[in-house]
């Protein structure tokens, strides 16, 4: 079973994968955790260039080919091991993300991205991706640390980044559930406990 937990930056995502990894780790699976970009020793670096402040220019088609060299070495080196293995696997971050960030917002074509997407994965998706959704001033402000490179790209950007999510959402209700995130902790744990229940009984 492969879930991922997706939304703009301060949603409250590590929060809420934590309490669903305990939840699961109750349940009685055997829960592998990992981060995309990162979880790999090529990941990692690829996630300081990207993500880091630096003075390397990274052109958006760059940037989404570097994202998907990460992913890819995650693929093949974690999540496919850990799933043949009988792993319920957690992705923070996933292949929704590039659609999205490069996509929607920075104007590259979301379907090719989805195409090359599919390449760099060997078709390996999650079975279903909590989307928690806020407001994008609320959501920045609940930020207590410096941005770094992509958060740095401004409200306007993260806004086009939230509705392109939202797309993406309305374009795949079955895999992607849409989470309103600008609620109490407890109160969205416990929703997504009830969809991932409603989702694993269907299997």
């Amino acid at each position: 079973m492969f879930f991922s937990f997706d939304g703009t930056d301060g949603v409250g995502k590590s929060t809420q994968i934590e309490l669903f990894k305990q939840w699961l780790i109750e349940s009685g699976h055997d829960v592998l955790f990992c981060r995309d970009p990162g979880s790999t020793l090529l990941g990692e670096r690829l996630r300081e260039l990207l993500l880091e402040k630096h003075d390397i220019a990274i052109a958006r088609r760059s940037e989404m080919f570097l994202y998907m060299t990460a992913r890819t070495q995650m693929v093949e080196q974690v999540i496919k091991p850990a799933i043949a293995e009988g792993k319920t696997v957690i992705c923070d971050r996933y292949l929704l993300a590039n659609i999205v960030y490069q996509g929607h917002a920075g104007g590259l074509d979301a379907e090719v991205i989805r195409q090359l997407g599919q390449v760099a994965t060997d078709g390996i998706l999650p079975d279903l991706t909590f989307l928690l959704d806020m407001d994008v001033t609320h959501a920045r402000g609940r930020m207590d640390r410096e941005l770094d490179r992509i958060e740095s790209q401004g409200l306007v950007y993260m806004e086009q980044v939230r509705q392109g999510f939202l797309t993406e959402a309305a374009r795949a209700p079955d895999a992607i559930k849409v989470v309103d995130a600008a609620r109490e902790i407890e109160t969205i744990h416990q929703e997504i406990i009830n969809l991932a229940s409603a989702f694993l009984a269907e299997q």
